[in-house]
């Protein structure tokens, strides 16, 4: 069995199905290929600082299937949730779920762990392994922070 990449930013696993992380490298693709990957979901821009060229073609170089949901990180919106929410969930086999800093993707994955009957204290744990957004010091957290708030309702 194939390890874990945990030198890849931000890795985290979420269960035996699902991994996420912050940005991906050229050489990453083929080690999510070595896991068994079969969908990776990018929530960043293509254009934000870090973002992998050509992200879409390593992808599928690799044989696995690609989702880009573009989450402006000052404007996440329920939209860009629900199609997150859609291509996690049509995913055949096991997926990988990224953006830039594994913020975007563990406030998402947050509520959709509380939609789908986790504990919000056990949801906020595996968040808060990779941000907190009502502590961070960037001035667009407060942005997430009422987002995510969103699922608690």
């Amino acid at each position: 069995m194939v390890e874990d990449p945990t030198d890849i930013a931000g890795w985290q696993r979420l269960d035996a199905r699902t991994t996420t992380s912050g940005r991906l490298l050229r050489g990453d693709v083929p080690r999510l290929a070595a896991l068994n990957v079969r969908h990776v979901i990018n929530l960043a821009l293509a254009d934000s600082p870090g973002a992998l060229e050509d992200e879409d073609r390593l992808i599928a170089d690799e044989g696995m299937h690609y989702t880009h949901v573009p989450v402006p990180f000052d404007a996440p919106d329920e939209a860009h949730y629900q199609a997150f929410r859609a291509a996690l969930e049509s995913s055949d086999g096991p997926v990988h779920v990224h953006c830039i800093m594994n913020w975007r993707v563990s406030a998402f994955f947050y509520r959709y762990h509380i939609e789908n009957g986790m504990e919000p204290a056990e949801a906020r744990a595996l968040m808060e392994q990779q941000w907190a957004p009502e502590t961070n010091s960037d001035p667009r957290a407060k942005t997430w922070a009422r987002f995510i708030a969103q699922g608690e309702d």
